[in-house]
């Protein structure tokens, strides 16, 4: 077993497909996709890549940090705060515990995640 994973942009393997939860769905019908690549053995840390199409969603962290590097698309993200960033491919961030605001994919984007718990 190799302790080393590469990431690739084109999986050989169908995504998990889903929409918006209700309680988060703003506007729009975003519909997902999830490439689901590796969890650790206490299921704390999940990567992977996930895609939406467009809409605006509730998007509330709780106490996941969760990396993200876009690899296509647009989305605008607001805080509660009212700050207001924009992210398109090429952008990578963080989303710190205890976020809250909206995620509105613009574009259809692509993003490759690293989330713990």
């Amino acid at each position: 077993m190799t302790l080393l994973l590469p990431i690739t942009t084109q999986q050989n393997f169908p995504p998990r497909a889903s929409v918006a939860e209700p309680e988060r769905l703003i506007s729009g019908a975003p519909a997902f996709k999830t490439w689901a690549l590796d969890t650790s053995r206490d299921g704390n840390v999940r990567t992977g890549m996930w895609q939406a199409t467009p809409g605006i969603t509730h998007s509330i962290k709780g106490n996941a940090f969760e990396f993200c590097h876009i690899l296509e698309g647009l989305v605008k993200i607001v805080e509660n705060n009212g700050e207001t960033y924009l992210f398109k491919a090429g952008d990578s961030f963080i989303m710190k515990p205890g976020f809250m605001g909206t995620w509105e994919t613009i574009e259809t984007v692509k993003k490759i995640y690293v989330l713990v718990e």
